[in-house]
């Protein structure tokens, strides 16, 4: 069974900053890692990939996999190639996954993986869970007792968490400052 390494706990107030978090996430980021998205629909979850995406160097822009499943983004600079996988449509497993052969990827690229929870764990002991939520009511920046100026909507709560001896010391504490 997977341990958790660290978790990080970062306050997103706008698309803008969830590409950046995206963009700071990505150095911490080697081949093999398999990244796990949660979050409603319009979360932000394409929008962190985004930035992922272009700290890493890939060709292609990248823009949900939604009806393709999977895109594969090669490095433009000698990383990782980034494989984005939307596993919202699909209904079974690893079974499922298998198809898209995954496992054979994973190695030398970094996976992330939209919808993947109950899915895709499999893959890997080691791996990173981002959580994204609304932040809701006054404990929300913008809220009662926040800044007028912040759009509430566009808040999100982020936790990353680092499961496996891989996260334990990887500075995703740093996520946090900034």
């Amino acid at each position: 069974m997977s341990t958790t390494g660290a978790i990080a706990h970062v306050t997103v107030k706008s698309p803008a900053q969830m590409q950046e978090l995206g963009r700071r996430l990505a150095p911490l980021l080697r081949p093999g890692d398999l990244v796990l998205l949660t979050g409603e629909l319009g979360a932000g979850k394409t929008t962190l990939t985004r930035g992922l995406g272009e700290a890493l160097g890939v060709r292609g822009a990248v823009t949900s996999p939604t009806f393709v499943i999977a895109r594969v983004h090669p490095s433009l600079t000698g990383g990782p190639a980034l494989v984005h996988v939307d596993a919202y449509r699909l209904g079974g497993g690893l079974d499922e996954m298998e198809d898209l052969d995954l496992d054979v990827s994973l190695p030398e690229s970094v996976v992330v993986v939209e919808w993947g929870d109950g899915k895709v764990e499999e893959l890997s002991e080691d791996r990173l869970h981002v959580v994204i939520g609304r932040a809701v009511g006054a404990d929300a920046p913008g809220g009662a007792g926040g800044h007028p100026e912040d759009d509430v909507d566009d808040v999100r709560e982020v936790t990353v968490t680092g499961l496996g001896a891989r996260w334990a010391d990887a500075g995703l504490l740093a996520l946090e400052t900034c």
